[in-house]
């Protein structure tokens, strides 16, 4: 292989690898295990997820990106090496030029840690693109256009809500309320009123299977086993899918708050444009149940989530490099 054009979607709960003509290649839990007495990484990926919360004392298994930021310099850049080397292969006559999405909130000094990590970890060049951008455009939206389309990306860190338009944002906001507080939620609401004590792969579980963020016409039920807070001993509750959207209602508030705020923020003219193209989720928290009619309910404009919005962030990515290509040079300079 001589080169490539990558897009990466480095989120806290997951990474994404897209190469140009092979869509995405790649998709692993963004965690790393490390022995701690010797420093050295035990596994990364999937195998590392599957350590969570199952180590012994000297193994610990961390995300080395806390919402959508680099927490761990280090760590993420080994992350990312493992990653471009398992998407591209290691026989490759020329460093890939590589396209990494970041949350629209972050700093100049944050968006600076991930060029210079993933220049260590192999790339030629990087270009830096904003998430609902990213969103945007792997959702199948033409944001060349002079037209108002609202972006909502729910991640595993952060949410990020943006009206674009002319291939750039004109309103935006990024809240740190996503996937990952959704599980923080759920085994929090456990404690409170079950007190069972669960692990974050099995509130992801319950997320997945019941969670939902508004009132379903027919309730789910569910079996959920963890530790008795009071007796120490194994213990298993049924709980159903009305007090799992009790359990998020705070978060899944706070994300139709930040879109509202959003919008009262829009240019008139952006707003006549969303209210009839209606309003895009994307990201993997957009898959929770009832997440569009909630939107819809709190707002009146018409919500419909993207086709693959697990993969639309990470897709869009990979093709800013052809679409900026002529307007501006790849890494982002004028």
């Amino acid at each position: 292989m001589l080169s490539a054009d990558i897009g990466i979607d480095l989120g806290t709960a997951s990474i994404l690898v897209y190469i140009k003509g092979k869509g995405v290649v790649l998709k692993e839990p963004s965690v790393v295990a490390f022995d701690a007495d010797t420093n050295k990484i035990k596994a990364i990926g999937e195998d590392a997820r599957l350590m969570l919360g199952r180590t012994p004392e000297n193994i610990i298994a961390v995300r080395p990106l806390r919402q959508g930021v680099i927490s761990d310099y280090k760590v993420t850049e080994r992350m990312l090496k493992y990653f471009i080397d398992k998407a591209v292969g290691r026989h490759m006559f020329r460093r890939p030029r590589i396209c990494v999405c970041v949350p629209s909130g972050v700093t100049q000094v944050e968006k600076r840690a991930v060029e210079d990590a993933t220049i260590q970890a192999g790339a030629r060049e990087v270009a830096i693109i904003e998430e609902p951008i990213a969103a945007a455009i792997g959702a199948g939206i033409d944001i060349s256009r002079p037209c108002g389309n609202m972006i909502v990306d729910i991640g595993g860190g952060t949410t990020d809500i943006a009206v674009v338009s002319l291939a750039s944002t004109v309103v935006s906001t990024s809240i740190k309320i996503a996937g990952d507080d959704f599980d923080e939620s759920i085994v929090r609401y456990m404690r409170k009123k079950h007190n069972l004590l669960i692990g974050e792969r099995t509130a992801e579980e319950i997320k997945i299977r019941v969670g939902c963020a508004y009132p379903l016409p027919e309730i789910k039920t569910m079996t959920v086993k963890g530790r008795n807070l009071v007796t120490g001993l194994p213990k298993s509750v049924e709980i159903t899918s009305d007090s799992i959207e009790e359990a998020l209602r705070e978060d899944t508030g706070q994300i139709v708050e930040a879109i509202r705020s959003v919008l009262e923020r829009t240019p008139p003219e952006l707003s006549a444009d969303i209210a009839e193209r209606g309003i895009i989720l994307t990201g993997g928290g957009a898959l929770l149940t009832g997440l569009e009619e909630l939107i819809e309910a709190k707002t009146g404009i018409h919500t419909v989530t993207a086709k693959d919005p697990m993969t639309a962030v990470a897709i869009g990515t990979g093709k800013y490099i052809d679409f900026m290509s002529g307007k501006i040079d790849v890494t982002g300079s004028r």
